[in-house]
């Protein structure tokens, strides 16, 4: 194959490629809109009106919607996909010690990015392995909005893939 005939594959990493202790920092940021919020909100059938009721939401201690969190995890997860698990992943195992340490509002760009904690060889599943993440969410200011544990099932990589 001549070099102009080179193909490259979009896809994340495989378990052997990620090691413990790396910091993945993802990009770009993703700005939130009203328009994702409320299209979310209505979605998944949340009736909260402090995601919907802006004048309800006035009289709140925030003064104003906030984003939904649920909004904020998926797209602290999303976020992450193309640089760790896009058509690497096996499946989802679990999230767990989620956190919202401060609320995220309509304008706020928010970036994301990973801590490899651990990983092992599953023991029932040869030719995956079970990856720790770290996942943490900063606003534009550099505040922490979200933070999430996740257990993933990664595939190792082919043999031919070296």
């Amino acid at each position: 194959m001549a070099d102009t005939d080179a193909q490259i594959v979009q896809r994340g990493s495989y378990f052997d490629e990620l090691k413990v202790g790396t910091r993945y920092l993802h990009g770009p940021g993703r700005t939130v809109t009203e328009a994702d919020n409320v299209l979310f909100t209505t979605l998944t059938m949340n009736t909260q009106p402090l995601h919907l009721d802006a004048a309800w939401a006035a009289g709140t201690e925030f003064g104003e919607r906030l984003v939904n969190s649920l909004f904020t995890l998926s797209t602290l997860i999303g976020l992450s996909v193309a640089q760790l698990t896009h058509g690497t992943l096996v499946a989802n195992l679990g999230l767990d010690r989620i956190a919202f340490p401060a609320p995220v509002r309509h304008g706020d760009t928010l970036y994301a990015e990973t801590l490899i904690a651990d990983k092992r060889l599953s023991q029932s599943r040869p030719g995956q392995g079970v990856v720790e993440f770290v996942h943490t969410m900063r606003n534009q200011d550099g505040v922490v909005v979200a933070e999430a544990h996740r257990s993933a099932l990664m595939h190792l990589a082919p043999v031919d893939a070296a």
